[in-house]
């Protein structure tokens, strides 16, 4: 067990207050949300205190950074959630249990290309960028332009479009959440999908993303305190 400090304190007492926050929304819409500690520099001691706290899935924004943290990690299921550069797909193919940010047909392709060669099938979320901003990627929410992407990359052998994921603009989080949650509900019916995961929701908007429907939510300031960048 860890020796607690203000920093292990800190992480403690936000895990039980977001678990409780959780459970609040629960008790409100039947969902149950996953939570996932997003873990971009926070250092391995301090993710490792929150495993022990109950943590079962980290998210992995860089793929440099967890390569040079995973071995440090106690054992955790990891996804990965930031931008993907098809070059990076090997150092991390055989770790992540899900991808989470896949945002064109073309990643798909090469993730599902080293998967399988690798002899497995990769779940993966579409990302979808709700609010169109030029600074973040993903698909169109254009729902006919969506619904074709995903049909495509349904057909593919090495990867397993299990839901969506998206980053909405700063400020009215509910509009887009549930824009997001209703592409979701339509697009289920895809054949050859497994449409199970609804990601959206970080430390300021997790409560409203569970009440629009989200069953997983992606949280790192607010269980770990303010990112501190070296």
């Amino acid at each position: 067990m860890f020796k607690l400090n203000d920093g292990f304190d800190l992480i403690r007492d936000n895990y039980l207050r977001i678990t409780e926050r959780l459970e609040a929304a629960a008790q409100k819409t039947g969902i149950r949300a996953k939570l996932m500690a997003v873990t971009k520099t926070v250092e391995p001691e301090k993710v490792n205190y929150a495993i022990e706290l109950g943590i079962d899935l980290i998210g992995e924004n860089r793929v440099q950074e967890y390569l040079s943290k995973k071995e440090s990690y106690l054992p955790v299921q990891m996804h990965i959630i930031g931008h993907l550069q098809s070059n990076k797909i090997k150092y991390i193919i055989e770790d992540a249990a899900m991808i989470e940010s896949v945002d064109s047909v073309r990643l798909a392709g090469e993730i599902s290309r080293q998967a399988a060669a690798h002899g497995r099938v990769m779940d993966i979320l579409c990302e979808v960028n709700i609010g169109g901003e030029e600074s973040k990627s993903g698909f169109s929410p254009d729902k006919a332009q969506l619904r074709e992407a995903i049909s495509r990359i349904a057909e593919l052998d090495g990867v397993r479009v299990k839901g969506l994921m998206t980053i909405p603009p700063p400020g009215d989080s509910r509009k887009y959440f549930t824009q997001v949650k209703d592409l979701y509900d339509d697009l289920s019916d895809i054949r050859g999908t497994d449409m199970q995961v609804l990601s959206m929701g970080m430390s300021a908007d997790y409560e409203e993303a569970v009440l629009c429907g989200a069953n997983l939510v992606r949280i790192g300031s607010g269980l770990f305190g303010a990112r501190v960048y070296r």
